[in-house]
């Protein structure tokens, strides 16, 4: 895919169209962690995805990982959300400003210029009434204004520091990395059902799958969980969920499934209208620093290798490259 080739980089602004409390937002956080690891808060109703390293997980281009952000939004939590993706944290904020309720607007690498040219100076970040002021009086009402002005005549008007960022800005340039506000606590994985499900055994499938998901994550980030959380969202949008600590901490997706399966069970769905899964791990340790009891049985070594081999066979191939028996269509 090019935009791991190339290391472009392309950053999600999504705009939140709902009022939240602080722990719906927190929610937000968790399920956007789901996605990527590289997840920026911007309260009280915006969030921000670094989505270059996703894009081979998912095998999805940058537009589809951010419409299937959008879709988990609306199922888990009915939050309508509108998007910008771009290549820097400005832009993508930009663009989600200039996205009509519902919509995404994508300003691809070789679009910057022409895409910023004609818009307002006041839609850049750091414009305050002041500046806006000084600028309106010389007659400088557009981002192209600003990058034909000489860098002399824009310094002479605003002082070097402040003219010198704003011409940045308005070249579309932005070296700000999207990082959590804290080293992320947990990883998340989730499924959302194309209709209201009440088969168990598909119930059953959606689990193992998530279980299988969130194992391949923690592999890939070094990281082993010391535990899990399922929830489970039905039909009317409550949702139930149940937590179990994990013998000992693993990344080894056959344990992962087996707890998550047991959570599963607890739940006791037989007549529920289940909409979607959220499995989450919890209590994470770097998987150098984590301790695992010796085992006498050569199949669980035999498992765990197999298991390093489908996770290289992957970033090689793809995703979907190799698959567990239990999950093949």
């Amino acid at each position: 895919m090019n935009g791991t080739t190339t290391r472009q980089r392309y950053i999600a602004h999504l705009h939140l169209h709902a009022a939240l409390t602080e722990d719906q937002y927190g929610d937000v956080i968790e399920l956007m962690s789901g996605i990527t690891p590289h997840v920026h808060a911007v309260p009280p109703d915006a969030v921000q995805l670094d989505l270059t390293s996703a894009l081979r997980y998912f095998d999805l281009s940058p537009y589809d990982v951010v419409q299937l952000a959008k879709m988990r939004l609306k199922a888990h939590y009915g939050i309508d959300s509108s998007a910008g993706l771009a290549g820097n944290r400005m832009l993508a904020a930009m663009a989600a400003d200039a996205s009509a309720p519902g919509d995404t607007t994508w300003v691809r690498a070789g679009q910057v210029a022409d895409w910023l040219y004609p818009r307002p100076v006041t839609a850049l970040p750091g414009i305050g009434r002041a500046t806006a002021e000084t600028l309106r009086r010389y007659g400088l009402h557009t981002v192209g204004q600003i990058v034909d002005l000489p860098a002399g005549t824009l310094q002479r008007l605003l002082g070097t520091g402040p003219a010198r960022l704003l011409a940045e800005r308005a070249r579309g340039h932005d070296p700000r990395p999207v990082t959590p506000s804290e080293p992320a606590a947990h990883l998340a994985a989730d499924l959302v059902l194309e209709r209201d499900c009440l088969d168990p055994a598909r119930q059953h499938r959606a689990v193992l799958e998530l279980a299988e998901r969130l194992g391949q994550r923690l592999r890939v980030e070094h990281q082993v969980a010391g535990r899990l959380a399922l929830t489970v969202r039905y039909a009317d949008r409550s949702s139930t969920t149940r937590t179990r600590a994990l013998p000992e901490p693993t990344d080894h997706s056959p344990a992962l499934a087996a707890a998550a399966l047991g959570l599963l069970n607890t739940l006791g769905l037989q007549r529920a209208r289940v909409r979607a899964f959220l499995l989450r791990a919890d209590v994470l340790l770097p998987a150098d620093n984590a301790y695992r009891q010796l085992s006498l049985d050569p199949g669980d070594d035999r498992a765990r290798a197999a298991e390093a081999a489908a996770g290289r066979a992957r970033r090689r191939f793809g995703l979907k490259a190799v698959r567990p028996a239990t999950l093949a269509d």
